[in-house]
């Protein structure tokens, strides 16, 4: 039967009916906190495109942690500026790594705080790719580049002058670049490496994010061969080729120096693939996956939530902070409400586990 017998209204007719009947529900049990380490003392310098998020020095990364934890938030995810970066990584894998160093501090004052390391090398490459870099072939010499450029201006027809000499100049400055491959299988040796360092300094949980074929089984073999046997391995299993992922390149001066990440992050148009991708690194030992970003994929978290019975858990990235935060400052949105209904639906999508620099906020707001 249909209305008048039925009238949905009646049930939102206050707060207290409204939140009775609730189908989704978020606490702060279900938060990560995104974290950003970096060298020196007393360093709590605030990232321009993301205003509440900071770069932390180790002890101010200690005094945050606290505050995280008695929020009620259970977990953290620590991100690494180091102070040099190098062609093999160093920073991410050394004994004195920057979160390495962040992650003994914060379980000593904080032993119950759970701890996720990141495993990728963009922060710690100087080229700011995940992997190693290779040059399939070397850059064409200035005087040949030179000759082919200048090729093009010559007999152009009069009032297209300009443009043609624009198009010498961008073949010149592509012919000047080598091309780069990501190698596949060397990166893996470099990110078994990290997971194995970062579990040594207290890590609780591996994430690797760095999208290589093969890295989950690479790290569990590692960290079995280690004696870490019990250290679960958050995989970023569908993590796609986003242009929502700027701020957080600034913030973990993180970004490629030249090229992109499609050839290794996910194509934003294939659910399918994502739901290969998935399966692999499940059965190449992953305990807990990981779609990114958020809100754009909320298919591809349902997709996943519908088809496999691992924790799932669900970024909400970097610009998507940023877009409600710019959107909130110019007074056209409502900001808590629009960042309570963003968390919402990425907990109404499937996400058992949400890592969000809302974190504490929401935390305060749910209190």
């Amino acid at each position: 039967m249909a209305f008048p017998v039925h009238r949905l209204r009646r049930l939102r007719a206050s707060e207290q009916l409204r939140s009775m009947v609730r189908e989704t529900r978020l606490t702060p049990e279900s938060f990560v906190y995104p974290m950003f380490v970096c060298p020196g003392e007393g360093v709590r310098k605030e990232v321009r495109s993301m205003p509440g998020v900071f770069n932390f020095s180790v002890d101010q990364a200690l005094k945050e942690a606290r505050d995280t934890f008695a929020l009620g938030i259970p977990a953290i995810i620590l991100f690494g500026l180091p102070e040099k970066k190098d062609d093999v990584a160093t920073g991410a894998w050394a004994e004195d790594g920057i979160v390495q160093e962040a992650t003994r501090a914060i379980k000593r004052e904080v032993p119950g705080l759970v701890i996720i390391g990141d495993v990728c090398l963009c922060e710690y490459m100087s080229h700011g790719h995940c992997g190693v870099v290779k040059a399939t072939h070397p850059p064409q010499s200035l005087g040949a580049a030179a000759r082919d450029a200048a090729a093009t201006v010559v007999a152009v027809k009069r009032g297209e002058m300009a443009k043609a000499i624009d198009a010498a100049a961008a073949k010149l400055a592509r012919a000047a670049q080598p091309e780069y491959e990501i190698l596949n299988d060397a990166t893996l040796e470099i990110l078994a490496k990290t997971a194995v360092s970062l579990a040594r300094a207290g890590v609780n949980v591996i994430a690797p994010s760095d999208m290589m074929d093969g890295r989950v089984a690479a790290i569990r073999k590692a960290l079995d061969e280690a004696g870490f046997i019990n250290t679960p391995i958050l995989s970023y299993a569908a993590k796609f080729a986003s242009g929502f992922y700027g701020p957080f390149r600034e913030a973990a001066d993180s970004a490629p120096q030249f090229g992109d990440r499609r050839s290794y992050q996910m194509d934003g148009a294939n659910l399918r693939e994502a739901m290969r991708e998935i399966a692999l690194d499940i059965e190449e030992g992953a305990d807990i996956i990981m779609v990114k970003p958020a809100v754009p994929y909320l298919d591809v978290i349902a997709a996943a939530r519908e088809r496999f019975d691992v924790p799932l858990a669900a970024f909400q990235v970097s610009g998507e902070y940023a877009m409600i935060e710019a959107a909130a400052r110019n007074n056209w949105i409502e900001r808590d409400r629009v960042m309570m209904e963003s968390l919402t639906s990425i907990r109404r999508a499937g996400a058992g586990i949400i890592l969000t620099y809302y974190a504490k906020e929401a935390a305060r707001m749910l209190a």
